[in-house]
């Protein structure tokens, strides 16, 4: 099944998302609340997304970012037993309307409010990850086994989101960010910062919003490859019931550094 997903995202953004890039006409970009863009080709792409998906899988139910930020009561359709499909149709929008990448397509496959298949296409580059539940994390046709060598705290390399922090919490993240190896900036694109973890270039990325959009697909394929996602007092990411404040580490040890780096 995921290399048919794979193939509807693909067509998908060939007929709607492509043809937009860096050709956005006017009024073709609103904000949708405060500083949360929204595009022609966002919900295009989430129609198209839609449609194609329930056809996949008769009988499944659909939760899109769009269609809750419209109706917030179809977000109450991840708690269903059955299949449940989650999009995310342009992950990145402020870039995509800006005309620039990083941006992506993220779905997941809900069963009983669990994800159980998870892909992550970038249309630019062609980048491809996905994950099946006990089949393991795969980024472009390779599998992904996270590297678990102990990181001692100074060794520390991670992504801090601090755009939608409350103000102490960003003062007090911002004043131990020193103490880390590296603090690299976000790219505003989880569709791009989940592969980034599977292919190591950092131990961790902490972020403030949880929405299941952005972080079911990633969850999933970062659990397949061994890593962790937790809320910041440690319990493990559950996106039917998210709360603000995550941490997607390559195993619980980076978890409790980061904890005692950052958050403590």
């Amino acid at each position: 099944m995921i290399d048919r997903i794979v193939e509807i995202l693909r067509e998908t953004a060939e007929t709607v998302v492509l043809p937009r890039f860096r050709n956005l006409a006017d009024g073709e970009i609103v904000e949708k609340s405060p500083g949360d863009l929204v595009t022609v080709a966002d919900r295009e792409a989430e129609v198209m997304l839609t449609a194609r998906l329930a056809a996949l899988l008769p009988g499944s139910l659909v939760v899109g970012e769009e269609a809750v930020a419209a109706d917030p009561d179809v977000l109450t359709r991840l708690d269903d037993d059955g299949a449940v499909w989650l999009i995310d149709p342009i992950d990145g929008t402020g870039n995509f309307a800006a005309g620039q990448e990083p941006f992506g397509m993220m779905v997941a496959l809900m069963r009983g409010g669990v994800p159980v298949l998870a892909v992550i296409y970038e249309p630019v580059p062609g980048t491809v990850a996905a994950a099946e539940a006990g089949a393991g994390s795969y980024v472009d046709g390779v599998r992904v086994v996270l590297d678990h060598t102990p990181v001692a705290p100074e060794e520390l390399r991670g992504v801090v989101m601090t755009r939608f922090l409350p103000p102490d919490l960003r003062d007090q993240l911002e004043s131990r960010l020193p103490n880390l190896s590296e603090a690299i900036p976000g790219m505003r694109c989880a569709a791009r910062e989940y592969p980034e973890l599977l292919q190591q270039t950092r131990h961790f990325a902490l972020f403030w919003r949880a929405k299941p959009w952005d972080h079911a697909p990633g969850a999933l394929l970062m659990r397949e490859a061994g890593g962790v996602v937790k809320q910041f007092d440690g319990a493990d990411y559950d996106p039917v019931h998210p709360r603000n404040g995550l941490v997607v580490c390559r195993d619980d040890a980076v978890f409790g550094l980061v904890r005692s780096v950052l958050l403590a």
